[in-house]
């Protein structure tokens, strides 16, 4: 089911999983994400402590990869999305650049994500999910366990601990 997911050619864009190489483009929407992406949910200071520099800081490339990572790209091959998920269930990181919010990557990416989940037997998932996030993991059956403020380059930002049990 889930190389049915991935192969698709009429999805647009196509999914696959990530691959060492793939952790600066990954970080350039992580990046675009934050700062264009959320910032109608957060300010200008909290964008900058989430995430404070274009360049990928060390062992990012080794954390998107080290559980499922599956990447989202154009037909011209550019990563326009990312999610990971760690074995233990932990969706760690589900981000999409700005131009292509609202057009289908994070539901596709997060149907993958969730049949992986599922084959392998994964009964509760997890996260920590930023405003926007959480409304889209909300519609998609996760709980909120605990809104929650984490610390970052000394800058409160709020999030949400939630969960989904299948």
């Amino acid at each position: 089911m889930i190389a049915s997911l991935i192969a698709r050619k009429d999805r647009f864009p196509t999914l696959r999983p990530g691959r060492p190489g793939d952790g600066a483009s990954c970080y350039a929407v992580f990046y675009k994400a934050v700062h264009q992406g959320a910032g109608g949910a957060y300010s200008t200071e909290e964008c900058a402590a989430w995430a404070p520099s274009e360049t990928p800081p060390a062992g990012w490339e080794a954390r998107v990869l080290a559980g499922h990572c599956l990447v989202a790209q154009d037909r011209s091959g550019v990563i326009v999305g990312f999610m990971t998920l760690g074995d233990d269930g932990f969706l760690d990181f589900a981000y999409v650049a700005p131009d292509w919010m609202g057009r289908g990557v994070a539901a596709a990416l997060y149907e993958a994500i969730e049949a992986t989940a599922r084959a392998r037997g994964i009964p509760l998932l997890s996260t920590e999910a930023s405003h926007l996030a959480r409304a889209f993991l909300a519609r998609r059956g996760w709980q909120v366990e605990a809104r929650q403020s984490v610390i970052r380059n000394r800058v409160a930002l709020t999030n949400f601990r939630m969960n989904k049990v299948f």
